[in-house]
């Protein structure tokens, strides 16, 4: 099977996963607080965690499998499950100060460009 098929098959489950646990939290919890999204980032994390936990001790993940779960499940459930990832990839390769910076400047950056957005988005009529 095309690289592309397991990217999209795992890309449609993680967003599927997605709406359905988020609205699953929300509907029990209320919409006042983001907890959907915490819940999918958590559960996001865990995942990913047990992948590469999983990766390190058995070196085990077929290229596809990785395309499947990893990329396109999680990429589609939760970017910041790969956010995490990569500041721990940084942090066991001795780079804290990188990893810090990854994490800061991905939230930083993050709170501007949709702030610029916004106001890009109001002055559109």
């Amino acid at each position: 099977m095309n690289k592309w098929w397991y990217l999209t098959l795992g890309g449609i489950a993680g967003t599927l996963a997605r709406y359905g646990l988020a609205s699953a939290v929300y509907a029990r919890t209320g919409a006042d607080f983001p907890y959907g999204t915490l819940a999918v980032n958590s559960v996001g994390c865990f995942l990913i965690g047990c992948l590469a936990g999983f990766e390190e001790r058995r070196h085990l993940l077929a290229p596809e499998v990785r395309l499947l779960l990893v990329i396109g499940f999680l990429g589609a459930f939760t970017t910041f499950s790969a956010l995490i990832y990569e500041s721990w990839r940084l942090l066991r390769e001795g780079q804290a100060w990188l990893a810090g910076v990854n994490v800061a400047g991905t939230t930083l950056v993050g709170f501007v460009v949709f702030w610029l957005g916004t106001r890009l988005g109001n002055l559109v009529q």
